[in-house]
Protein backbone atom coordinates (compact mmCIF):
# COMPACT_ATOMS: atom_id res chain seq x y z
CA UNK A 1 0.00 0.00 0.00
CA UNK A 2 1.34 3.28 -0.93
CA UNK A 3 -0.26 6.72 0.11
CA UNK A 4 1.13 10.17 0.27
CA UNK A 5 0.36 12.87 3.48
CA UNK A 6 -0.97 16.45 2.65
CA UNK A 7 -1.19 19.09 5.47
CA UNK A 8 -3.22 21.81 4.10
CA UNK A 9 -1.78 25.30 5.82
CA UNK A 10 -3.33 28.50 5.89
CA UNK A 11 -1.28 31.45 7.22
CA UNK A 12 -4.00 33.37 9.02
CA UNK A 13 -6.07 32.09 11.72
CA UNK A 14 -8.58 34.06 14.42
CA UNK A 15 -7.16 32.82 17.56
CA UNK A 16 -3.41 32.23 16.94
CA UNK A 17 -2.55 34.67 13.75
CA UNK A 18 0.53 32.91 11.91
CA UNK A 19 0.35 30.20 13.24
CA UNK A 20 2.05 27.52 10.62
CA UNK A 21 5.39 29.77 11.14
CA UNK A 22 4.92 29.60 15.18
CA UNK A 23 8.19 28.84 16.28
CA UNK A 24 8.68 25.10 18.56
CA UNK A 25 12.21 24.88 20.03
CA UNK A 26 13.62 26.53 16.53
CA UNK A 27 11.62 25.24 13.51
CA UNK A 28 8.28 26.01 12.01
CA UNK A 29 5.08 24.16 13.50
CA UNK A 30 4.62 23.46 10.08
CA UNK A 31 8.18 22.12 9.51
CA UNK A 32 7.46 20.08 12.64
CA UNK A 33 4.28 18.65 11.36
CA UNK A 34 5.75 17.69 7.88
CA UNK A 35 8.48 16.11 10.04
CA UNK A 36 6.54 14.25 12.24
CA UNK A 37 4.24 12.93 9.31
CA UNK A 38 7.85 11.89 7.00
CA UNK A 39 7.88 9.03 10.09
CA UNK A 40 4.72 7.28 9.09
CA UNK A 41 4.86 5.04 6.07
CA UNK A 42 4.44 7.53 3.79
CA UNK A 43 5.83 7.96 0.03
CA UNK A 44 5.68 11.51 0.39
CA UNK A 45 5.03 14.37 2.89
CA UNK A 46 3.61 17.76 1.29
CA UNK A 47 2.37 20.55 2.49
CA UNK A 48 -0.07 22.87 0.51
CA UNK A 49 -0.38 26.57 1.69
CA UNK A 50 -1.59 29.65 0.45
CA UNK A 51 1.21 31.56 1.83
CA UNK A 52 4.29 32.31 0.63
CA UNK A 53 6.20 32.46 3.53
CA UNK A 54 5.30 29.19 4.63
CA UNK A 55 5.85 27.78 1.27
CA UNK A 56 9.33 29.12 2.01
CA UNK A 57 9.98 28.34 5.69
CA UNK A 58 8.84 24.43 4.53
CA UNK A 59 11.92 25.09 1.33
CA UNK A 60 14.55 26.28 3.88
CA UNK A 61 13.95 23.35 6.07
CA UNK A 62 13.92 20.86 2.92
CA UNK A 63 9.82 20.40 2.99
CA UNK A 64 8.49 20.04 0.06
CA UNK A 65 5.64 22.27 -0.36
CA UNK A 66 3.10 23.90 -3.11
CA UNK A 67 1.03 26.75 -3.32
CA UNK A 68 -2.17 27.15 -3.70
CA UNK A 69 -5.04 29.36 -4.02
CA UNK A 70 -6.12 31.90 -1.20
CA UNK A 71 -10.04 31.44 -2.11
CA UNK A 72 -10.21 28.18 -0.53
CA UNK A 73 -13.43 27.68 2.00
CA UNK A 74 -12.41 24.23 3.76
CA UNK A 75 -8.99 22.76 4.04
CA UNK A 76 -10.53 19.18 1.85
CA UNK A 77 -10.94 21.93 -0.97
CA UNK A 78 -7.08 23.18 -0.78
CA UNK A 79 -5.93 19.29 -0.43
CA UNK A 80 -8.18 18.58 -4.32
CA UNK A 81 -6.31 21.07 -5.58
CA UNK A 82 -3.08 19.93 -3.93
CA UNK A 83 -3.80 16.77 -5.77
CA UNK A 84 -3.91 18.21 -9.47
CA UNK A 85 -0.79 20.19 -8.36
CA UNK A 86 1.30 16.83 -7.50
CA UNK A 87 -0.68 14.32 -10.35
CA UNK A 88 -2.04 12.05 -8.02
CA UNK A 89 -4.27 9.47 -9.95
CA UNK A 90 -7.68 9.17 -8.69
CA UNK A 91 -7.11 5.70 -6.85
CA UNK A 92 -3.66 7.35 -5.09
CA UNK A 93 -4.44 7.09 -1.01
CA UNK A 94 -3.94 10.62 0.49
CA UNK A 95 -3.80 11.31 3.86
CA UNK A 96 -4.83 14.38 5.49
CA UNK A 97 -2.48 15.60 7.96
CA UNK A 98 -3.67 18.77 10.58
CA UNK A 99 -0.83 21.72 9.93
CA UNK A 100 -1.44 22.24 13.81
CA UNK A 101 -0.71 19.00 15.04
CA UNK A 102 3.09 18.73 15.60
CA UNK A 103 2.60 15.83 18.12
CA UNK A 104 0.70 13.08 15.38
CA UNK A 105 1.90 9.75 16.27
CA UNK A 106 2.92 8.38 12.68
CA UNK A 107 1.08 5.17 13.70
CA UNK A 108 -2.41 6.59 13.57
CA UNK A 109 -1.17 8.58 10.06
CA UNK A 110 -0.46 4.49 8.68
CA UNK A 111 -3.61 3.36 10.72
CA UNK A 112 -6.24 5.50 8.87
CA UNK A 113 -4.25 4.82 5.45
CA UNK A 114 -4.59 1.12 5.97
CA UNK A 115 -8.44 0.94 7.12
CA UNK A 116 -9.45 2.91 4.28
CA UNK A 117 -7.02 0.62 1.17
CA UNK A 118 -8.88 -2.02 3.37
CA UNK A 119 -12.67 -0.91 2.87
CA UNK A 120 -13.24 0.15 -0.97
CA UNK A 121 -16.97 0.71 -0.32
CA UNK A 122 -15.70 3.49 1.73
CA UNK A 123 -14.49 7.40 0.44
CA UNK A 124 -12.82 8.14 3.24
CA UNK A 125 -11.35 7.11 6.64
CA UNK A 126 -10.91 8.93 10.08
CA UNK A 127 -9.98 8.02 13.62
CA UNK A 128 -11.68 8.57 16.56
CA UNK A 129 -10.88 7.43 20.42
CA UNK A 130 -13.19 6.35 23.42
CA UNK A 131 -13.74 8.92 25.85
CA UNK A 132 -13.75 7.55 29.85
CA UNK A 133 -15.47 8.09 32.47
CA UNK A 134 -13.41 10.67 34.30
CA UNK A 135 -14.02 14.13 34.87
CA UNK A 136 -12.12 15.28 31.93
CA UNK A 137 -13.56 12.86 29.70
CA UNK A 138 -16.80 14.18 30.79
CA UNK A 139 -16.07 17.85 30.06
CA UNK A 140 -14.40 16.65 26.84
CA UNK A 141 -17.90 14.57 26.04
CA UNK A 142 -19.92 18.34 27.03
CA UNK A 143 -17.37 20.50 25.12
CA UNK A 144 -18.70 21.42 21.54
CA UNK A 145 -15.14 22.06 20.81
CA UNK A 146 -14.91 18.06 21.23
CA UNK A 147 -16.15 16.44 18.01
CA UNK A 148 -17.93 13.11 18.86
CA UNK A 149 -18.75 10.59 16.02
CA UNK A 150 -21.53 7.63 16.79
CA UNK A 151 -20.46 4.33 14.26
CA UNK A 152 -22.20 1.38 13.58
CA UNK A 153 -21.56 -2.34 14.14
CA UNK A 154 -18.97 -2.52 11.10
CA UNK A 155 -16.93 0.46 12.35
CA UNK A 156 -18.90 3.06 9.65
CA UNK A 157 -19.78 6.86 10.55
CA UNK A 158 -23.35 7.78 11.23
CA UNK A 159 -23.16 10.84 12.49
CA UNK A 160 -21.09 13.11 13.83
CA UNK A 161 -21.36 16.08 16.06
CA UNK A 162 -20.17 19.02 18.48
CA UNK A 163 -23.11 17.64 20.74
CA UNK A 164 -23.07 15.25 23.81
CA UNK A 165 -23.58 11.73 21.44
CA UNK A 166 -24.61 8.81 22.31
CA UNK A 167 -26.53 10.36 25.17
CA UNK A 168 -26.67 8.25 28.21
CA UNK A 169 -30.00 8.77 29.99
CA UNK A 170 -28.99 7.20 33.20
CA UNK A 171 -25.52 8.16 33.19
CA UNK A 172 -27.51 11.91 33.93
CA UNK A 173 -24.75 13.15 30.74
CA UNK A 174 -21.80 11.05 31.65
CA UNK A 175 -20.02 9.57 28.44
CA UNK A 176 -21.54 6.22 28.39
CA UNK A 177 -18.44 3.72 29.14
CA UNK A 178 -17.04 2.16 25.18
CA UNK A 179 -19.74 4.10 23.28
CA UNK A 180 -18.57 7.79 23.24
CA UNK A 181 -16.05 8.53 20.61
CA UNK A 182 -13.85 11.72 20.29
CA UNK A 183 -13.03 12.45 16.55
CA UNK A 184 -9.40 12.76 16.01
CA UNK A 185 -9.28 15.44 12.78
CA UNK A 186 -7.07 13.14 10.76
CA UNK A 187 -8.51 12.03 7.32
CA UNK A 188 -7.98 9.41 4.44
CA UNK A 189 -8.87 9.85 1.06
CA UNK A 190 -9.04 8.36 -2.43
CA UNK A 191 -8.07 11.21 -4.68
CA UNK A 192 -10.45 10.96 -6.73
CA UNK A 193 -12.67 11.71 -4.44
CA UNK A 194 -10.87 14.82 -3.21
CA UNK A 195 -11.54 15.75 -6.15
CA UNK A 196 -14.84 15.43 -6.42
CA UNK A 197 -15.62 16.76 -3.27
CA UNK A 198 -15.92 20.46 -3.70
CA UNK A 199 -18.31 19.48 -6.28
CA UNK A 200 -21.04 17.88 -4.02
CA UNK A 201 -23.83 20.46 -2.54
CA UNK A 202 -23.13 22.17 0.93
CA UNK A 203 -25.85 19.94 3.36
CA UNK A 204 -27.82 22.01 5.78
CA UNK A 205 -25.96 19.72 8.75
CA UNK A 206 -22.89 20.43 7.99
CA UNK A 207 -24.08 24.16 8.25
CA UNK A 208 -25.68 23.57 11.29
CA UNK A 209 -22.62 22.03 12.88
CA UNK A 210 -19.63 23.43 11.05
CA UNK A 211 -18.48 19.91 9.88
CA UNK A 212 -17.41 19.62 6.69
CA UNK A 213 -17.46 15.53 6.77
CA UNK A 214 -21.42 15.94 7.27
CA UNK A 215 -21.60 16.78 3.63
CA UNK A 216 -20.06 13.24 3.04
CA UNK A 217 -22.85 11.60 4.88
CA UNK A 218 -25.30 13.67 3.65
CA UNK A 219 -24.75 12.45 0.13
CA UNK A 220 -24.85 8.71 0.88
CA UNK A 221 -20.67 7.82 0.89
CA UNK A 222 -19.21 6.11 3.58
CA UNK A 223 -16.62 7.33 6.16
CA UNK A 224 -14.69 3.87 7.95
CA UNK A 225 -13.56 4.81 11.45
CA UNK A 226 -10.21 3.60 13.00
CA UNK A 227 -10.88 3.37 16.57
CA UNK A 228 -7.35 4.24 17.85
CA UNK A 229 -6.24 2.91 21.89
CA UNK A 230 -4.58 5.70 22.26
CA UNK A 231 -5.17 10.01 22.34
CA UNK A 232 -3.60 11.95 19.83
CA UNK A 233 -0.97 14.23 20.97
CA UNK A 234 -2.24 17.46 22.07
CA UNK A 235 -2.88 20.23 18.69
CA UNK A 236 -2.23 23.76 18.88
CA UNK A 237 -5.34 26.01 18.76
CA UNK A 238 -4.32 28.84 21.22
CA UNK A 239 -1.30 30.45 22.63
CA UNK A 240 -1.79 28.53 25.33
CA UNK A 241 -1.79 25.39 23.65
CA UNK A 242 1.02 26.39 21.87
CA UNK A 243 3.27 26.84 25.17
CA UNK A 244 2.06 23.55 26.19
CA UNK A 245 3.50 21.84 22.88
CA UNK A 246 6.77 24.16 22.97
CA UNK A 247 7.37 22.01 26.79
CA UNK A 248 7.06 19.22 25.40
CA UNK A 249 9.91 19.95 22.57
CA UNK A 250 11.41 21.52 25.14
CA UNK A 251 11.89 18.34 27.64
CA UNK A 252 12.69 16.25 24.31
CA UNK A 253 9.41 14.41 24.48
CA UNK A 254 8.18 15.91 20.79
Amino acid sequence: MSFSVIVPARLASTRLPGKPLADIEGLPMIVRVARRAALSKARQVVVATDSPAVLGACEAHGVQAVLTRADHVSGSDRLAEACELLGLDGTDLVVNAQGDEPLIAPAMIDACAELLAARPQCVMSTVAHALDDTPEGAAEFANPNVVKVVTDKNGLALYFSRAPMPFWRDGQGQPSPGSALRHVGLYAYHAGFLRRFPGLSLSPLEQIESLEQLRVLWHGERIAVHLSPEKPGPGVDTPEDLERVRAVFKAGRG
